[in-house]
């Protein structure tokens, strides 16, 4: 997969991923759990996934998900 920019979000990096996987969205979502349709939505920007689909995901995908979230830039209010 390509660079990304620490811009870039968790649920971008996560469509990334899966739209750069190598397989169709059918074998991910067998291999993982997370519902066909789902995923399509989710890569259409159509809704979110909760905290257990990511985990489930970025296992199959292999992403590291702590380092893509300790890239992402902190948001404080006030500043």
């Amino acid at each position: 997969m390509e660079t990304m920019s620490k811009r870039t979000s968790v649920s971008e990096r996560l469509r990334a991923a899966i739209l750069t996987a190598g397989e169709s969205r059918y074998r991910i979502a067998k291999q993982t759990g997370v519902a066909q349709a789902m995923l399509s939505r989710f890569v259409h920007r159509k809704t979110s996934m909760n905290l257990t689909a990511v985990d489930a995901l970025a296992r199959h995908l292999q992403l590291d998900l702590l380092r893509i979230v300790a890239d992402e830039p902190t948001k404080r209010k006030g500043r």
